[in-house]
């Protein structure tokens, strides 16, 4: 079964990982869905992070490059809009950025977004290393993630780790990272949030 292809139907964990299955939306679903934002070229870590225990649940990367994509390694968001290709989420308008967010984000687990700025030749270079990374299997999106980011100039101090904490940590001590938090108190139904995050995107 594909992920992902229709939200109402795909199958979500309560932390935001997925299954890690293979999918591949075909060219012409990419091509409609590809856009392309006029910030500049960033990296947007989010951390997803349970209030309860204190643990880290899930990582995942916003890159804006030559075109906005999320790669979202083993999650369960997504909606028919946004197509996916192995872990690679197209179509990352703001609506879209904003359902992410409040998707993860509830009465106990909140969301943490890490914004820093980069060169264009940095951005791209995520980006194609994105792109080459998945599918990724289910608990491995920290790691991945991680492993990414340290090959990047200017992020040899990330260090590979299997720990969204660490991850977050490493990079919040690089230069010019701008921190938000996303709190929500709504329930922890993900009946509820599936329907949110379509209301967000259908209206």
């Amino acid at each position: 079964m594909r992920r992902r292809v229709f939200l109402m139907a795909a199958p979500l964990a309560l932390a935001g990982c997925g299954s890690g299955e293979a999918v591949w939306a075909p060219e012409a679903a990419v091509a409609r869905a590809r856009y392309r934002h006029d910030g500049p070229p960033a990296l947007t870590l989010y951390t997803v992070n349970n209030l309860g225990t204190g643990n880290g649940a899930h990582s995942a990367l916003l890159i804006n490059a030559s075109e906005r994509v999320l790669f979202d390694p083993a999650g369960s968001f997504g909606h028919g809009s946004i197509p996916e290709r192995n872990d690679v989420l197209f179509g990352m308008h703001p609506q879209a950025v904003d359902a992410y967010a409040s998707y993860h984000s509830r009465a106990s687990y909140v969301t943490v977004e890490q914004v820093v700025e980069v060169p264009a030749p940095t951005a791209e270079r995520a980006l194609r290393l994105a792109l080459g990374a998945g599918p990724v299997a289910q608990a491995h999106c920290t790691r991945v993630t991680s492993g990414l980011l340290a090959q990047l100039p200017g992020f040899e101090g990330i260090d590979r780790t299997w720990f969204p904490h660490k991850l977050m940590a490493d990079f919040g001590a690089l230069p010019g990272v701008v921190t938000t938090e996303h709190n929500e108190n709504d329930s922890d139904s993900l009946t509820d949030a599936r329907r949110a995050v379509a209301r967000r995107l259908e209206s």
